[in-house]
């Protein structure tokens, strides 16, 4: 079933649920809802988008807390099991990293929250741990004005992408 079907035919609170594991924004969420019906993808990732920068900084902090910090593999155990799926699946660069490079990737996101005062937010599908790091590196040294937007949109395509795994069978 194509993504912006199973939300347009879904009841509100199971189009909620579903939009749940795609962004921890409630505010977004209520906002989709009360753009649906989509009819097509293109109008649902365009709503999403939209809906997505519209909103402040204090709903974006709100989903970026629904993430598990990059490596965190406790975390997304104890903490996310409903979208614990989908963070392995983004996160799967990280398994086959070296100690010492998940060692640094942890002091780094320490040092991330602490500057920013959020996790580091990075589409981590079809990366590596090595890269990840740079990134994480590189961001550190961005002003929170600048950072926050970064976080934001690097946000805006793991929710696209998690929208159109919405059709995937371990969502069904």
């Amino acid at each position: 079933m194509e993504p912006w079907l199973k939300l347009d035919s879904a009841s509100a609170d199971a189009a909620r649920e579903l939009l749940r594991t795609c962004c921890g924004s409630n505010a977004w969420i209520e906002r989709m809802i009360a753009r649906r019906p989509f009819g097509r993808t293109e109008a649902m990732l365009t709503a999403a988008r939209d809906e997505w920068f519209a909103l402040p900084p204090e709903d974006w902090r709100e989903a970026f807390s629904h993430h598990p910090m990059i490596g965190d593999r406790a975390a997304l155990e104890r903490r996310f099991a409903s979208t614990r799926h989908l963070s392995q699946q983004e996160q799967a660069g990280v398994s086959a990293s070296r100690g010492h490079v998940l060692d640094a990737l942890a002091d780094g996101n320490r040092a991330y929250l602490e500057k920013f005062g959020y996790i580091f937010i990075v589409r981590a599908a079809g990366r590596t741990a090595e890269e990840m790091l740079g990134i994480l590196r590189t961001r550190l040294k961005h002003d929170p004005a600048m950072e926050i937007r970064i976080a934001a949109a690097e946000h805006a395509a793991i929710t696209e992408r998690r929208l159109l795994a919405l059709s995937a069978p371990t969502n069904s």
